[in-house]
């Protein structure tokens, strides 16, 4: 996808969709965004991977808030428009910001709004343009989750949640929550490096055990 310059307008015109992951097959197609119906689309049994418990789930997102935090205040306020990769128009101030708005769109959507296309990719406002503020606003979501975990009566998230993947088990939901801001904040900290900046403790193989990440840091 990112090195084929007509990928994303071949989506779109043979399947009608625009976001990805996207997994193909002739004329079928589904979200690449749960890896059990990825599975059964390409006909395995299961994926082979065992979910963590929403329990364990939480810590890791507190992990991943942390170090998000703690990265993002490393970037300097110069660089906050750049490209986080030349071939990829998305810029280090929103792919920050991205970071914490994927969570905060979660809790949206556990209190009824739909989990859509376009709910955690909007921009950050104006008052977020600077590693400093965006973190700040990282710790403020943190505080909603910590609230919303603290009031939880239903802690199997069994409830099904409205998603353009379609009905999903709030539980798979959190689960991917997580990882994806855990991908990025690998990302934000490999981004880091390429500027010659040593990223403050990143995310480590402990941190992110029991996840299901993709492999590759562009994924």
């Amino acid at each position: 996808m990112l090195k084929d310059a007509g990928a994303r307008e071949l989506l779109f015109n043979k399947y009608g969709v625009r976001k990805i992951p996207v997994v193909a097959k002739g004329d079928k197609w589904v979200f690449g965004q749960m890896l059990d119906v990825v599975a059964k689309f390409v006909g395995l049994e299961g994926t082979g991977i065992e979910r963590l418990a929403p329990p364990q789930l939480f810590e890791k997102q507190r992990l991943v808030y942390a170090a998000g935090q703690r990265i993002i205040r490393q970037f300097p306020d110069s660089s906050m428009n750049e490209r986080v990769i030349p071939n990829r128009e998305r810029v280090i101030r929103n792919l920050c910001y991205h970071v914490f708005r994927i969570g905060e769109a979660f809790l949206e959507s556990w209190n009824g709004v739909e989990y859509s296309t376009t709910l955690a990719d909007n921009p950050p406002g104006d008052t977020m343009q600077t590693g400093a503020q965006i973190a700040g606003y990282g710790g403020h979501v943190w505080q909603q989750c910590e609230s919303w975990w603290a009031g939880l009566e239903d802690r199997a998230l069994s409830r099904t949640m409205q998603t353009y993947y379609g009905d999903t088990p709030a539980h798979k939901v959190y689960e991917r929550v997580t990882w994806h801001s855990a991908q990025h904040c690998r990302q934000l900290a490999a981004v880091l490096e390429r500027m010659g900046i040593q990223p403050d403790r990143p995310l480590t193989a402990e941190d992110l055990a029991g996840l299901p990440m993709p492999d590759r840091l562009w994924e």
